[in-house]
């Protein structure tokens, strides 16, 4: 489903069990599909306000399902999930971005579908191309840009509806290693900035341990959670830190953990 559809099917999830302090919750979560796939197996987890949570785990181990279960795209089989808001944007691993339109249509298309002053909807697409480092190529077309850059339109076109949650599916994966750690430095700075509750579905370990808070390590399918790691580094985070040895010694038990359910 591409980002255009997301606000209109944004579904409102059930938020009666959420517990003070606690922006989206997963409780006793499975699913399967009609295929007889089961994607998750009784999967429970909660995100505070303003939390950075990133999730790894093998690959088809449910990882996208959680964050498709958080947006309201599916519903679980059984358990349920709740979110303390509507206000949620999803980024997917392709920006998926309109080839014929410019990079401020593109960035607009979001807040376009919302109700709100025409003034209203270019003051925040203005700011969001600014903090995205895009307003001199706001009338650019999409092939003129480079591959960080389009996805820099995509972070835009979420942070234009000013989202409480931000639900990200590896956005990055796409990307060669000096533009991802550009971009993943670019995604702290703008965490800082919006205060958003950030749920980050990643394959990298390195990038898990630099942007979250807690790191989340999924079994192989049926997705289970094998364990839950606290990173204990400052904010704000910085490129620097990257050769700490906290960040190394979280990096290598995460490693290991993740080497222990493939």
């Amino acid at each position: 489903m591409p980002p255009t559809q997301v606000v209109d099917t944004m579904q409102d999830v059930d938020a009666s069990h959420l517990t003070q302090g606690t922006m989206v919750s997963f409780h006793d979560v499975s699913m399967v599909y009609d295929t007889g796939t089961v994607a998750l197996d009784d999967v429970s987890l909660t995100v505070a306000d303003g939390e950075f949570v990133a999730v790894v785990g093998p690959s088809g181990c449910g990882k996208s399902t959680l964050l498709r279960l958080a947006a309201g795209l599916e519903s679980p089989t059984s358990g349920s999930v709740a979110v303390d808001t509507p206000s949620r944007a999803f980024i997917f691993q392709e920006p998926t971005l309109m080839p014929w339109e410019t990079v401020r249509r593109n960035a607009s298309l979001l807040v376009d579908l919302a109700k709100m002053p025409a003034a209203e909807k270019q003051r925040r697409v203005d700011a969001a191309l600014d903090a995205v480092g895009l307003a001199g190529f706001a009338d650019q077309l999409p092939q003129a840009l480079s591959g960080g850059m389009r996805m820099r339109v995509s972070l835009a076109r979420a942070l234009a509806v000013e989202p409480e949650v931000m639900l990200l599916d590896e956005p990055f994966g796409a990307l060669d290693d000096l533009t991802r750690q550009d971009m993943q430095m670019q995604l702290l700075n703008l965490y800082d900035r919006a205060g958003f509750t950030a749920l980050f579905i990643t394959h990298s370990v390195f990038e898990a341990v630099l942007l979250a808070d807690r790191v989340v390590v999924m079994s192989a399918r049926p997705g289970r959670i094998a364990a839950v790691v606290d990173v204990d580094l400052p904010r704000p985070r910085t490129a620097d830190m990257r050769f700490a040895p906290e960040y190394t010694d979280a990096a290598e038990h995460v490693a290991g953990l993740l080497a222990g359910v493939r």
